[in-house]
């Protein structure tokens, strides 16, 4: 059983013009709209892929409410977690006449003593507990940074694997209290370590160090187009990306994670798991945004993978 927390979700608006400028009403494009969020997306793309995962989610507000509707006609397995404020809405917008992609993120509402304590109930009243918890996305105002921690440290006695992914301070803290799995990118590595990262062999220090101090079992570093590099106590390697056309890099982070956790949860090794999610990653951005990963893609690019 996969289960995601999401405390910071979104309704993710698409939409394009020809020209960004400014100081003139700008008219866009129809618009499109997706449920967002690092672990609402880590779910959606596990659906994808053929497999379940529990979608939790802080959901406030008429914005909840579509999260809701959209998840519901997606088929993703969820349970929405009431708070006092308005869920966010992000703004993501091409620029026809470049390629560019803006993506305008708001912060979340006001995360009140109250919201998080709900998040955490809900989350230790689940019947069956996961093998796999995904804590992933960013903390909303008002969250401690060490929110994360305290959920990590609430299911320390269930046996199940905890992944996060997230950035600043809440993935310090996270990893103080110790999981099985992170995934920064070289930038958030060298954040978590203080270490200044020019190669692969500083890189792989970086990963190894945290692994040595307890913080983690196993590092995923993603790096873009280059693929990633995983580092675990058996050893480290870089793992290609396989060359695809690029739509758009949106939900590329949260395909990688759902590929690797799906692919786990299945009883597939580390090494392997994390090519299934570098192919899911490279799938996603063959598509528009926030359409995440697809299993057709994702398995063929995995096949030519394991016979290079």
């Amino acid at each position: 059983m996969i289960v995601t927390l999401t405390v910071n979700p979104s309704v993710d608006a698409s939409t394009a013009i020809k020209q960004v400028v400014p100081d003139h009403k700008l008219r866009c494009r129809e618009a499109t709209y997706q449920p967002g969020g690092g672990g609402v997306n880590v779910s959606r793309a596990i659906h994808r892929l053929g497999g379940k995962a529990l979608a939790l989610y802080a959901s406030g507000g008429l914005h909840g409410q579509l999260i809701h509707q959209m998840l519901e006609q997606e088929g993703v397995e969820h349970q929405s977690i009431p708070i006092k404020g308005q869920t966010r809405e992000n703004l993501i917008v091409l620029e026809e006449s470049t390629g560019q992609q803006f993506r305008f993120d708001m912060p979340g509402p006001a995360f009140g003593e109250d919201d998080r304590q709900r998040c955490l109930d809900q989350l230790n009243q689940l019947k069956t507990k996961p093998d796999y918890l995904v804590l992933s996305g960013s903390l909303p105002p008002g969250c401690p940074a060490d929110y994360y921690a305290q959920i990590i440290k609430s299911v320390k006695d269930w046996n199940c694997r905890v992944i996060v992914d997230t950035s600043g301070e809440a993935l310090q803290r996270a990893a103080d209290a110790g999981v099985y799995l992170l995934k920064p990118n070289a930038r958030e590595l060298e954040e978590l370590t203080g270490m200044t990262l020019t190669g692969d062999d500083d890189v792989k220090a970086a990963a190894e160090k945290l692994i040595a101090e307890g913080r983690t079992e196993a590092v995923i570093v993603s790096l873009g187009a280059k693929g990633a590099f995983m580092i675990s106590k058996e050893g480290a390697e870089h793992i290609t990306a396989p060359q695809v056309p690029v739509v758009s890099v949106v939900g590329a982070g949260d395909s990688l994670v759902a590929g690797v956790v799906y692919r786990l949860e299945q009883g597939g090794p580390l090494a392997e798991s994390v090519r299934f999610g570098i192919a899911a990653g490279a799938a996603a951005v063959m598509n528009p945004e926030r359409e995440l990963c697809k299993r057709e893609d994702t398995e063929r690019l995995f096949e030519s993978m394991m016979q290079d």
